[in-house]
């Protein structure tokens, strides 16, 4: 069971500003030595607040009486593989098409099966921002070295099948069972995928409600991970970390995934964890290159401060920019990523990921460049729904651990399709003052 982390917000903010728990202050990135910037230092970081999906879905989904308010923010190590067809066209060679009308006559949108990938893709990371649901899925990056390795194919397409799974078959009158989508999904993926190899981690939330009936309705989290992201459960109005799934790891550097030659699959090592909200608690889904770089005391201390920040009005130049329509759970996590990036990008840091190399007699100093997902959600409720009770966790099936046989020989090649990024994108600024 994972132990609450808590204390006042007030407190929080000091222990933040104490000297002896406050990282050493880093100059803005601008005005470091030209030889000390990492060449990937300029890839653009990206922030929106859902991610695309096809216009008039209908879904189970559209009954539930609890939202999201989401936002996210991303930023790659290094640039996403575009998608290989079948997953998106390819602009014709022949003269006879004009150029200039082709972008115009063809969607260009990653697809599988006829249907819009959900997500997007952040280097090898995909992720999902929707009413009712949050997700991160990290793509092995290794892969990249193999000829016909394809990461954020796997991540992508093992996040957009989930989704599918939780538009097509959840109801208010059975109870979801999340880890067999993400094996529904896992499935339709080794089916979608022939010649591409890749692996992923996975970490997703589905928001459901036990009843339409706004009285007796109860907002239940249903968190599913396997591997090594994240979701990270924060109640504001306490000043707490009120849950936190547990990474999953054979061996360091080595995390639970699903793909090309893994043992691992959803039925049996899928983790789920049930709990409850209450409205405006916090539910964040987070890549390792967050957690690798911020401990859970830095992750919480910097949420309550953004969100405290806009209710505020202190947000500096986004309101200068004006970007302060993008909302507040964008916020939230564009100045979560940067934090997470200012650590990265530190040689001489202290992190976590420092902190598990040197448990495992590695010398290894400084934070961890990596591909940095931040999806958040704020709960929502109807007027009409009471949230003065205190909400407990209801369960934490700490493992799954359905023990049923695969059905599948992991010596196939299965694969995933990288997308292109449609959505659109805002620019975010590298100046740590632009928050």
């Amino acid at each position: 069971m994972v132990t609450a982390i808590s204390a006042h917000p007030s407190a929080l903010r000091a222990l933040a500003a104490s000297p002896l728990t406050r990282r050493p202050q880093l100059q803005p990135l601008h005005s470091l030595p030209i030889l000390s910037r990492p060449s990937h230092q300029y890839h653009t970081a990206t922030f929106g607040s859902k991610t695309p999906s096809p216009e008039n879905v209908e879904s189970s989904l559209s009954k539930t009486i609890f939202r999201f308010e989401t936002g996210y923010a991303l930023r790659p190590k290094r640039p996403s593989r575009p998608f290989p067809p079948p997953f998106v066209s390819i602009p014709s060679t022949s003269f006879s098409d004009p150029l200039t009308t082709h972008f115009k006559s063809q969607d260009r949108r990653p697809k599988v099966g006829g249907e819009l990938i959900r997500g997007l893709t952040n280097g090898d990371d995909a992720i999902l921002a929707a009413d009712n649901f949050l997700g991160v899925n990290d793509g092995v990056g290794a892969w990249a070295t193999k000829p016909q390795g394809h990461a954020a194919l796997w991540s992508r397409l093992i996040l957009h099948f989930w989704a599918l799974e939780c538009e097509r078959r959840t109801s208010c009158k059975s109870t979801p069972d999340t880890v067999e989508f993400l094996q529904h999904a896992y499935e339709e993926t080794l089916n979608s995928t022939n010649q591409w190899l890749g692996t992923t981690t996975s970490a997703t939330a589905l928001l459901y409600s036990t009843s339409n009936n706004n009285n007796n309705a109860k907002p239940l989290l249903y968190v599913t991970n396997i591997g090594d992201c994240q979701i990270i459960v924060i109640r504001p109005s306490d000043g707490k970390i009120l849950f936190k799934s547990r990474e999953q790891w054979h061996w360091f550097d080595c995390p639970y995934q699903l793909g090309t030659n893994s043992v691992d699959q959803p039925l049996s090592n899928a983790v789920l964890n049930t709990l409850e909200l209450a409205e405006d608690d916090i539910v964040l889904a987070v890549s390792d290159g967050v957690i690798d770089n911020l401990w859970d005391h830095e992750v919480l201390a910097n949420v309550l401060e953004s969100l405290d920040k806009w209710e505020s009005g202190d947000i500096g130049n986004w309101e200068a920019a004006g970007l302060s329509s993008a909302g507040s759970m964008v916020f939230v996590a564009r100045r979560l990523l940067h934090a997470a990036l200012a650590v990265a990008q530190d040689p001489f840091a202290e992190s976590p990921y420092m902190e598990k190399a040197i448990d495992e007699g590695l010398t290894i100093e400084g934070g961890k460049m990596d591909d940095i997902s931040v999806v958040i959600g704020q709960s929502s409720f109807p007027d009409s729904v009471s949230t003065n009770s205190t909400t407990t966790t209801l369960q934490q099936t700490a493992n799954v651990g359905r023990k049923r046989e695969s059905k599948y020989d992991l010596l196939n090649n299965h694969h995933m399709p990288e997308n292109l990024q449609d959505i659109e994108k805002l620019k975010c600024f590298e100046e740590e003052g632009n928050f």
